[in-house]
Protein backbone atom coordinates (compact mmCIF):
# COMPACT_ATOMS: atom_id res chain seq x y z
CA UNK A 1 0.00 0.00 0.00
CA UNK A 2 1.21 3.50 -0.87
CA UNK A 3 0.78 6.30 1.59
CA UNK A 4 0.03 9.77 -0.44
CA UNK A 5 1.32 12.72 1.19
CA UNK A 6 0.79 15.99 -0.37
CA UNK A 7 3.66 17.58 -2.85
CA UNK A 8 5.98 19.98 -0.43
CA UNK A 9 5.55 23.29 -2.03
CA UNK A 10 9.08 24.10 -3.58
CA UNK A 11 10.50 27.55 -2.56
CA UNK A 12 12.65 28.91 -4.49
CA UNK A 13 13.47 32.15 -6.10
CA UNK A 14 15.71 32.75 -9.59
CA UNK A 15 18.55 34.17 -7.57
CA UNK A 16 18.82 30.45 -6.19
CA UNK A 17 20.41 28.48 -9.20
CA UNK A 18 23.44 31.29 -8.48
CA UNK A 19 23.80 31.39 -4.80
CA UNK A 20 22.47 28.57 -3.23
CA UNK A 21 25.04 26.81 -0.94
CA UNK A 22 23.47 22.88 -0.81
CA UNK A 23 20.72 21.05 -1.69
CA UNK A 24 19.23 20.62 -5.28
CA UNK A 25 19.53 23.68 -7.64
CA UNK A 26 17.35 23.33 -11.19
CA UNK A 27 19.07 25.39 -14.01
CA UNK A 28 19.69 25.30 -17.36
CA UNK A 29 23.16 24.19 -19.09
CA UNK A 30 24.01 27.37 -19.50
CA UNK A 31 23.09 28.87 -15.83
CA UNK A 32 25.49 25.68 -14.87
CA UNK A 33 28.49 27.42 -16.65
CA UNK A 34 27.77 30.57 -15.48
CA UNK A 35 27.64 29.46 -12.03
CA UNK A 36 30.95 27.27 -11.96
CA UNK A 37 33.59 30.20 -11.80
CA UNK A 38 31.43 31.97 -9.34
CA UNK A 39 31.66 28.01 -7.24
CA UNK A 40 35.13 28.35 -8.12
CA UNK A 41 35.89 31.91 -6.68
CA UNK A 42 34.15 31.10 -3.46
CA UNK A 43 36.43 27.94 -2.89
CA UNK A 44 39.49 29.96 -3.84
CA UNK A 45 38.48 32.57 -1.02
CA UNK A 46 37.67 29.47 1.18
CA UNK A 47 40.61 28.13 0.80
CA UNK A 48 42.28 31.43 1.38
CA UNK A 49 43.34 32.51 -2.07
CA UNK A 50 42.96 35.61 -3.86
CA UNK A 51 42.72 34.60 -7.63
CA UNK A 52 41.34 36.23 -10.56
CA UNK A 53 39.54 34.37 -13.63
CA UNK A 54 39.84 35.26 -17.52
CA UNK A 55 36.90 34.21 -19.45
CA UNK A 56 36.83 34.32 -23.46
CA UNK A 57 35.01 33.39 -26.61
CA UNK A 58 34.93 34.18 -29.85
CA UNK A 59 31.63 35.18 -32.21
CA UNK A 60 29.62 32.32 -33.43
CA UNK A 61 30.27 30.23 -30.62
CA UNK A 62 27.75 27.41 -29.16
CA UNK A 63 27.91 28.85 -26.24
CA UNK A 64 27.80 33.03 -27.53
CA UNK A 65 25.46 34.07 -24.97
CA UNK A 66 27.80 33.06 -22.19
CA UNK A 67 29.41 36.35 -22.01
CA UNK A 68 25.91 37.92 -21.32
CA UNK A 69 24.49 35.37 -19.08
CA UNK A 70 27.43 36.62 -17.23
Amino acid sequence: MTLHTSPKQLEMTLEDRLSQEEGWVYMTGMQALVRLPIQQRKRDAAAGLNTGGYISGYRGSPVGTYDMNL
